[in-house]
């Protein structure tokens, strides 16, 4: 019988404490190649991580159990990736087991050596995309109007070379680090086009990767929804000079025959350039030498659940990790890229100006206090949407709640429509009569009566966007627009756009000029180029700017911005675009930046504001969550969890960088929403001053945390760097 090596495997079970599990191959095997391998009763994936040192204490060969099956087809997982795991694992307190494997396609789980041989066989690089250094000829491709794209602007232009500076090759005797770019763009400054011909340059200029393979290009989106209209520019501009494979897709609405075709031709080399929300800044690509992150600021880059990470803060790791060029896009940069671009760790680039020097539209708001109780609509901004109908020219209403109204009650006894398994009240959807709670998914039909006592005139408090919606058409109903017909309204929220094909369709008609007001949240709120749209109203944004989360001030500001600029991207009707904010508080200070658009303004108080409290980016922070069946439970894990920090910063041999003035952990508190699905849920913060100093702690603290008993505890996990506190 041969000889069979010891081999450590990365699989669902790889603990963060204990590492790979070992088994037996019959042959040596390249770290990073795919396997599949018995783990109790069931066959699963694994991706060899190492071989086992001979002196490593690895248990006898009778005690191990061989591998299934070898994935020969498919080249190894590179250092590069696997080093990006781990640190992934190391920073998010996870282990790499875990994240490597959520890394891959599902499929891949699934599909047979010679299913796998078969995609293989299609996904080979043509040999053209090898010629990273090749100039294609130029062509020509459709743009709005059908036109050959416009050349850049100064502004832009000085962008574009900065960026392509990062493969001009060794400087001052040195390798050159591609590094980080901020592009700070005004909303219709023309970002899209940079992310273009930065893409075009990384793929002729950059330095090939390993074997050869011509250089690749990752750029990312923080939403589903902005995916197709990006794939169809960067198709339109690519396909003729790469092949209709060199452009592919990633995100969680692609089939997973999708995802794993997507996957094997960025693995193998042959897509040139990968789209994709979060999930893609894990995704394979060996020669990646560029990544873009549009609207780096956007919440939606980071992960909630599992491995909680920032696909933005992992794209900066990689982008060092593989030599690449990294650009952080945005209107309104995230306060911690914003004060790494002030400190010259990111090199910052500067786009001021929207394309054809459009003005940015003007900021009008109107106190509500001074407006009849119960008002929707001031009359002045009645006024103005007349008169953008009367012209032909479209106009958005923006409020970011879905539904009807928040909360039905009754006014005899005090009834709401509270959720029965969530600390928050079922949502009253007036579609189709049903009260339906948002974070549990319960949905039930409206009752006729009051369920506590009787009473029959039950009433809706707060306003959604169907509410919106109604109401529009309601003040609307005599009006024509300016081809003389009624007044078309949609809307589009997550209830009205269930599937990428009928928000598609929706967004077709906007872009068509099929409608002439658009109601919607904060998914029509940014990112899409509406060309006819001159008024943009927020209706009521005052929900944000008391919270107790301190970073709702920088969110509400992005948002209200990134909705401002919806406005007046034609430059044909930019001079009479505006935005109209309605709101009780018109004194509030952001407010006031909002109307100057002085994004630069409303940072720097921001910024002045978290050093003097000690929060980030001058502090850094995770977060401890415990879920249970009663609040008791999950807050005695906690308190547990921080006695045992106490101990061990006063410990006899405490571990260097480890004392009471360096890290800090606050008393455990039921979360913001308590309860969900009759799961209780509490978390403590803990809190340092520098970066290394928390991740000692957490590295420490882990094994303790681990040998807690969990009487009545569901889950515990760490949020490292956590957005909401």
């Amino acid at each position: 019988m041969p000889h069979r090596l010891p081999v450590r495997v990365a699989t669902p079970a790889h603990s963060a404490l204990h590492g790979p599990l070992t088994y037996l191959s019959e042959e040596p095997l390249a770290p990073g190649t795919m396997v599949r391998v018995p783990l109790a009763t069931r066959e699963v994936l694994g991706i060899v991580w190492d071989s086992a040192p001979a002196d490593s204490g690895t248990p006898q060969e009778g005690d191990l159990r061989p591998l299934a099956a070898v994935l020969r087809s498919l080249p190894p997982l590179d250092g590069p990736w696997r080093q990006l795991v781990d640190f992934a694992a190391r920073y998010y307190q996870r282990s790499a087991g875990e994240v490597a494997l959520a890394a891959l396609p599902p499929a891949l789980r699934q599909v047979d050596e010679a299913a796998l041989g078969r995609r293989l066989a299609r996904a080979r690089p043509k040999a053209a995309a090898r010629e990273p250094t090749a100039q294609p000829a130029p062509v020509t491709y459709p743009a709005s109007d059908a036109s050959a794209a416009p050349a850049p602007n100064a502004a832009q232009q000085a962008a574009i070379d900065a960026i392509a500076s990062a493969w001009a090759g060794p400087h001052e005797g040195q390798a050159r680090e591609p590094g980080v770019h901020l592009l700070f763009g005004a909303t219709g400054s023309g970002k899209t086009e940079v992310y273009l011909r930065a893409v075009q340059q990384a793929l002729q200029s950059a330095p090939p990767g390993p074997a050869g393979l011509a250089a690749q290009a990752l750029v990312m989106v923080p939403e589903i929804n902005l995916t197709p209209q990006l794939e169809q520019r960067f198709r339109e501009r690519f396909a003729p000079l790469y092949g209709d494979d060199a452009v592919v897709s990633m995100h969680s609405a692609m089939t997973p025959a999708q995802r794993l075709r997507s996957w094997i031709a960025a693995h193998t080399g042959q897509a040139r350039i990968v789209l994709g929300t979060r999930l893609a800044v894990l995704a394979s690509l060996p020669a990646l030498r560029l990544i873009v992150v549009d609207e780096e600021h956007d919440p939606s880059y980071k992960q909630q659940e599992g491995a909680r990470h920032s696909a933005r803060d992992l794209a900066i790791y990689r982008g060092r990790l593989q030599g690449a060029a990294v650009v952080l896009g945005s209107a309104t940069p995230s306060l911690e890229s914003w004060h790494a671009a002030q400190q010259g760790r990111y090199r910052l680039l500067a786009l001021p100006q929207r394309i054809g020097d459009g003005a940015l539209p003007q900021v009008r708001v109107v106190d509500m206090r001074l407006q009849p109780r119960g008002t929707i609509f001031s009359g002045t901004l009645l006024d103005a949407l007349r008169e953008r109908l009367a012209r032909g020219e479209q106009a958005l209403l923006f409020l970011n709640r879905r539904g009807y109204a928040p909360v039905l009650a009754c006014s005899d006894c005090g009834w709401k429509s509270e959720c029965p398994h969530c600390s928050a009240y079922r949502v009253f959807h007036k579609s189709d009569r049903t009260l339906r709670c948002h974070h549990c998914g319960l949905s039930q039909r409206v009752p006729r009566a009051c369920p506590g006592c009787g009473n029959l005139d039950i009433a809706a408090l707060g306003r959604g966007t169907e509410q919106l919606e109604e109401r529009v058409a309601e003040l609307l109903r005599s009006e024509r627009n300016a081809q003389g017909e009624a007044v078309r309204i949609a809307r589009i929220d997550a209830d009205s756009a269930r599937s990428r094909e009928a928000l598609a369709q929706q967004l077709a008609q906007v872009h068509a000029g099929e409608v002439d007001v658009l109601v919607g949240t904060q998914m029509v709120a940014k990112g899409h180029d509406f060309r006819r749209i001159t008024l943009v109203a927020a209706v009521n944004p005052d929900m944000a700017l008391f919270s107790s989360d301190f970073r709702a001030p920088e969110r509400l500001f992005s948002l209200l911005l990134q909705a401002a600029g919806r406005a007046g991207r034609d430059a044909q009707h930019a001079a009479r675009s505006e935005m109209w904010v309605q709101t009780f508080h018109p004194e509030h200070p952001m407010f006031d930046a909002l109307r100057r658009h002085d994004y630069e303004g409303f940072a720097a108080q921001q910024l002045r504001e978290r050093e003097q409290a000690g929060m980030p980016p001058f502090a850094f922070q995770a977060l401890v969550r415990a879920e249970a069946r009663t609040q008791e439970s999950a807050q005695a894990f906690l308190r547990a969890a921080r006695e045992g920090f106490n101990e061990l910063l006063k410990g006899t041999a405490p571990q260097p960088g480890l004392n009471a003035d360096a890290v800090r952990a606050y008393p455990p508190v039921p979360m913001g929403l308590q309860r969900v699905a009759n799961v209780e849920r509490a978390q403590m913060l803990v809190e340092a001053p520098s970066r290394a100093a928390l991740q000692r702690l957490l590295q420490a603290w882990q094994p303790l945390l681990r040998a807690l008993p969990r009487q009545g505890v569901l889950r515990w996990a760490v949020d490292v760097d956590p957005l909401a506190v």
